[in-house]
């Protein structure tokens, strides 16, 4: 006669890694999903003396478009800073035209497609041009001095 005996082992732990590592896999192996906006683009236009010219009423209308003359979607932060909607979702240099009522100004930005493991696109370089204007990259935002 044989005689079986059965170790009961706990097979929970291991189903349950198991289950979780198929949910990560299921999440995060789809790069088809995954897109990467290009950072945000905002500005905050101030007078030589660093008042910002929305807050102080002086700024009333303003305005973006690209070389085409399709405006630019802007939105106003409760800090009066305007941030750019949708810009630099695409592969190449766009140029703009800012247009207010103190002063316009040009300005361009360069885009790439994103290195990574996302779609999507990345911000290269932004450049200012223009007759009395200064420009600086502060964190977050760039403050233009109209003049």
């Amino acid at each position: 006669m044989i005689n079986f005996t059965f170790i009961e082992i706990n097979q929970h732990p291991m189903k349950h890694l198991f289950i979780f590592l198929l949910i990560t896999f299921i999440f995060t192996g789809c790069g088809d999903d995954c897109y990467n906006a290009p950072q945000t683009i905002a500005f905050k236009l101030v007078n030589s003396n660093d008042e910002n010219l929305i807050t102080n009423g002086t700024l009333t209308a303003y305005s973006i478009k690209d070389d085409h003359q399709v405006g630019v979607q802007l939105t106003k932060t409760s800090e009066d800073l305007i941030i750019l909607e949708n810009v630099g979702a695409y592969n190449g240099t766009k140029n703009y035209i800012f247009s207010s009522n103190i002063k316009s100004f040009n300005f361009s930005i360069q885009s790439s497609e994103f290195k990574g493991g996302c779609d999507g696109f990345e911000i290269n370089k932004l450049t200012f041009t223009g007759v009395g204007i200064n420009v600086t990259d502060e964190k977050g935002y760039y403050k233009i001095v109209l003049q």
